[in-house]
This record gives C-alpha cells, structure tokens and sequence, in this order.
C-alpha cells in the first residue's frame, strides 16, 4: 500500500480522489445482483475524461447549450432545422402538448439534452434514452400524429472525445405505447378537469 499524504491541502486532496474507485464510490459502483453498470460507474468515468463542471445551474447551461447542440445536429446530418419558439398542441384536447426543441416539417423533430457527464456518458455507452426521459420521448408521438422520426440528441462540451450524439427514435417502434398511453392520458385530463370543476363552483 502507497500513502500519498497532502497536508493541509484539501483541494489537492479532493483531485487526487477523482477518478478512483474510494470506500464511499464503492456503492455506487458495485453490484450485488445482476450485470446492469451502476451510475458509479459512469461517474468514474465522467471524473477521468470530462472537463470538470462549473457552478452553472444545469438548466442554465442546457439552455446555452442548446443553439450549438442544433448548429451541430444540423451540420452532421445536412438537416435544416427550425428553431421557432412553438407548442405543438392535440387537436382532440389542448390540454396535450409539447414544445419540440427543433423540428423538419412536421414529421420529424429534435429534443437536445445536455446532461451532466456520467449520465451523456451513459447514454452514449448504452446507446439509450434514459428512463426518465420515456414519456417526454412518448409525448412527441401522442401529440404529432403525422411525426415519423424523433432525434433525441446530447450534447455535452466537456467531453470532447465525444461531445455530440443522436439516438434516433421511430414512430413505429412505438405504436403500441403511443396508443395505450394518449388514452391514459386523455383519461387523467378528463379526471383532472371534473376535480377542477368541482373545486371551483
């Protein structure tokens, strides 16, 4: 066993931590059932190539983020694409709605994360939208009858071995779920609208 002994240094310290696998990592890394990689392990990953983070709110830097992961989707995939501030809303109820980041038409549009590192990193490395991204993916369908390709896109500049990527989703890997899930939530809004009702008269 080495000792590396820093003195009163904490930041010194706090670097020479980064990247390695310490007691209270361990958790977040290890798992006691089955195979699936924790978010340890991308955040290790994230600490050894990642620029490391700013105080910048993460809302924030998405939304200064957002013009360049555009410019960039745009000259990697020779696609025009508008950028107009619009709500794209259900004709059955207005009460469904989505604000697409980008779209082409109205059969193709783009949604731009720019996640913390280790969550781009996993995304990238599993080639999957994260789980908490399932309905907003979802929602473009429900309200976008006529959408036929959705580009979920991430962008992170402080990884710059791999800063930009798409994953891209299809109308017709969804149709089961598009239908279950607008006649939930067609179901929700009517319930949610007698309880306003209700509540104000």
């Amino acid at each position: 066993m080495k000792i590396l002994n820093f003195g009163d240094d904490r930041e010194l310290w706090l670097e020479a931590r980064l990247g390695k696998v310490t007691g209270s990592k361990l958790n977040g890394l290890i798992n006691k059932r089955g195979t699936e990689k924790k978010k340890g392990f991308y955040e290790l990953i994230a600490e050894r190539v990642a620029i490391p983070a700013t105080e910048e709110r993460p809302m924030e830097r998405g939304l200064r983020l957002e013009e360049e992961a555009m410019e960039r989707f745009e000259k990697e995939t020779k696609k025009k694409v508008d950028k107009s501030l619009v709500l794209w809303v259900d004709e059955e109820n207005e009460s469904i709605a989505i604000s697409p980041d980008g779209f082409i038409g109205k059969t193709e549009a783009i949604e731009v994360k720019c996640l913390n590192s280790a969550n781009h990193i996993e995304a990238w490395l599993t080639q999957e939208i994260p789980d908490e991204y399932y309905f907003q993916k979802l929602q473009y369908f429900i309200v976008n009858p006529k959408l036929k390709t959705l580009y979920f896109t991430f962008y992170d500049d402080r990884i710059p071995a791999k800063d930009f990527f798409y994953l891209i989703v299809n109308r017709s890997e969804l149709e089961v779920e598009i239908e279950r899930y607008r006649k939930e939530e067609l179901e929700l809004i009517l319930e949610i609208e007698k309880i306003t009702i209700e509540l104000t008269f």
